[in-house]
């Protein structure tokens, strides 16, 4: 059974990387996908390869762009939140404004769409929500203020929601990766182990789409190094420091 035949997805952050494999994969397996990010070019060249796709512009970090895009959406069956922004920065290093944006657009804007359409899904008792987070979100990690305080938040909202959400007939998913080859992991100065592509990253994501998992963390065994980490005691982790 094809669980993509025929749905409509609204897949934000699909302008490239892994937003646009995401949204390229459900094309090919019968979705309708509705694609949003910043840039309507970015959209409409995306969306002139795809066989079912309408390219919707939208600012996450505008509430009012965010609430004309819902109002232009019509109806849906599922959201994928990927818009994500990512500066390394040390706290020696801060800078205010990169971690208050990198904030507002991986969880803020999640907040600001999601106000948007959970009214709705839960009215009607069904809907199938995928928040796209990081495993970066597990510990605090250097060289990662806003970052993964905003990936982390993300992961806190999706199992709140998990908990609530129970029984509902709405469905809500967190999919934690690790380091995705785009434009952002290219201002990383350092080894990233097991750096994949976006369309691996998307093989991925699809497939825990597919499944009814409420959490998938990826790659292995990066993601069990990084899950370890969360479960530490403090005094091995910080010892010396």
């Amino acid at each position: 059974m094809n669980r993509f035949q025929g749905k409509t997805y609204w897949v934000i952050g699909a302008s490239e990387g892994l937003g646009r494999e995401i949204a390229k994969g459900l094309d090919e397996a019968g979705a309708h996908v509705i694609v949003s990010a910043r840039s309507m070019a970015r959209l409409q060249h995306l969306t002139s390869g795809l066989n079912n796709a309408r390219a919707l512009q939208m600012d996450v970090t505008d509430a009012q762009s965010v609430l004309a895009a819902a109002r232009a959406l019509g109806p849906i069956d599922g959201v994928v939140y990927n818009a994500g922004a990512y500066d390394p920065m040390r706290t020696q290093d801060w800078d205010g404004n990169a971690a208050l944006q990198m904030v507002d657009v991986n969880f803020n804007g999640a907040l600001r769409v999601l106000g948007q359409v959970i009214p709705e899904f839960v009215h009607e008792e069904r809907g199938d929500i995928t928040l796209i987070g990081s495993l970066a979100g597990y510990r605090g990690l250097p060289a990662a203020i806003g970052y993964g305080a905003s990936k982390a938040a993300l992961i806190s909202l999706a199992e709140t929601m998990r908990h609530d959400l129970k029984g509902s007939g709405v469905t809500i998913r967190i999919v934690n990766p690790g380091f995705i080859k785009t434009r952002l992991t290219q201002k990383n100065d350092f080894e990233m182990p097991q750096l994949m592509s976006p369309e691996t990253a998307a093989g991925y994501v699809l497939k825990a789409m597919r499944s009814r998992r409420f959490r998938t963390d990826f790659p292995r065994p990066f993601s069990w190094v990084i899950k370890a980490l969360h479960v530490l005691p403090d005094w091995m982790i910080y010892r010396g420091k």
